[in-house]
């Protein structure tokens, strides 16, 4: 090595060294944790522990390093070269090197007049005060062991002329039990009004009905594809609400209602209950576009015992012009990676999203940052992978085949997505049934 390399190197060596120490927690880390980390890590919210003080994450500081330099933490699970989205919680290599020089230099608190001025979370809604709030009756008792249905609430809304929403949030006050919760319009014609008692909980084996439309060689229905009620938003581990950008708005007409798909679970062993609310933030003025949910999903598929790469694939193609805005992979405790591919009427073929990494307790709706103007006639393909080997931990029981089913221990591949249209046309359906090879699965539509 040349002499004048060696000096060089000498030189950043020690201007490293001296340079750690000036890193403290008020001026250089606590910026960074508002920004990355203070969203989940606030009292009552998901994180498992506060980080909003330096008392507080001082005996975290290890622990904290060790999870930003593995990648673990924040939660981001896109793949990096395809397609760039509004919610990216990547770290950049700036920021860990930030935290990691605090931690090597012994986590200095600083000047307290240098924190920046703490964020607010008094409320505990991520997208905002509320204009409107809709709260369950009363709080649902979760058993400390067993298997529970499907629950299903219908809450009137009271809103007497059409809603314009920006922000829509569904926020169960106990997320250790709760699997997923869909939120969804109910239109005053809609049926489900005379099977759903207001305000009651109803248990539905949702399972059982799609088995047996399964059986008989129909799909299963999914809400809003065929009626005007709509999947407004959807609750899993990990989702953070996100208000829609400017000129973007979801509807709910006059005289709807709220139906709760509620998946409450039994992991904890311990009774518990829960008492979960919707929260709505309206628009301002009627919005450029209409932002509404669609869904491609599979429920003909097998994993094979012992399998550890076992391959599903739903398709599904659009009927108009659809512009994408988000997509949310769902799988269950065996998936592995989702990829969302868009195949267009010339043939060419793009990956849009890609989760290398799938992670059943850190679910995730990607947002683009720049919405995509898909043509019609394009096919939306949703490809899984699953572990259902004796080397995934999570695997319940790796020695049974594995099929679509409802709770946790069955699997899903649903490939959530939201889509802008025209908010003045009346509002199509977003797909129709995609060719399908003969080699390929069979694949459910989409709504």
């Amino acid at each position: 090595m040349h002499w004048k390399s060696q000096i060089s190197i000498a030189v950043a060596s020690v201007s490293a060294l001296t340079a750690a120490p000036s890193v403290t927690f008020h001026k250089d880390v606590e910026p960074l944790l508002q920004k990355h980390c203070q969203t989940c890590h606030h009292p009552g919210d998901i994180g498992p522990m506060s980080l909003m003080s330096y008392r507080e994450a001082r005996p975290w500081a290890k622990a904290i390093r060790s999870a930003i330099l593995q990648k673990k933490m924040p939660p981001w699970f896109a793949d990096p070269q395809i397609g760039h989205f509004a919610n990216d919680r990547a770290l950049p290599q700036s920021d860990i090197d930030v935290i990691n020089a605090w931690v090597e230099s012994g986590t200095r608190e600083g000047d307290p007049k240098d924190a920046p001025k703490a964020l607010d979370f008094t409320d505990g809604w991520h997208i905002g005060k509320p204009d409107a709030i809709v709260t369950v009756p009363k709080p649902f008792q979760v058993p400390a062991t067993g298997t529970i249905p499907y629950q299903y609430l219908r809450i009137p809304t009271g809103f007497t002329e059409d809603k314009w929403v920006t922000g829509i949030e569904v926020r169960p006050s106990n997320r250790t039990v709760v699997h997923h919760i869909n939120a969804t319009t109910l239109s005053p014609t809609s049926p489900f009004r005379k099977i759903l008692k207001e305000g009651e909980y109803v248990a539905i084996d949702v399972e059982a009905g799609h088995r047996a439309q399964i059986a008989a060689g129909q799909e299963p229905a999914m809400f809003g594809r065929d009626s005007d009620d709509e999947l407004l938003e959807v609750y899993v581990p990990g989702t953070i609400a996100k208000p829609l950008k400017p000129g973007q708005a979801r509807l709910i007409k006059a005289g709807s209602d709220i139906m709760l798909q509620m998946h409450y679970t039994t992991t904890t062993g311990t009774k518990a209950e829960d008492t979960t609310q919707v929260g709505f933030v309206f628009a301002g003025k009627p919005p450029a576009e209409r932002v509404r949910g669609a869904l491609v999903y599979n429920v003909h598929f097998t994993l094979p015992a012992r399998d550890n790469n076992a391959k599903v694939q739903a398709r599904a193609m659009l009927l108009n012009d659809t512009k994408l805005v988000a997509m949310l992979p769902h799988m269950h405790v065996r998936g592995k990676d989702f990829e969302y591919r868009a195949i267009y009427p010339t043939g060419e073929t793009e990956s849009l999203l890609k989760v290398s990494n799938y992670d059943f307790h850190w679910q995730i709706n990607y947002y683009l940052a720049k919405p995509k103007l898909l043509p019609k006639g394009t096919i939306i393909e949703c490809i899984g992978h699953y572990d259902n080997s004796p080397n995934n931990p999570d695997n319940p029981d790796p020695n049974v085949d594995v099929h679509y089913g409802e709770q946790t221990w069955e699997e899903m591949l649903n490939g959530f997505m939201e889509v802008a249209i025209d908010p003045v046309a009346k509002v199509p359906q977003v797909f129709g049934p995609a060719p399908t090879k003969a080699a390929e699965v069979k694949s459910g539509g989409g709504q």
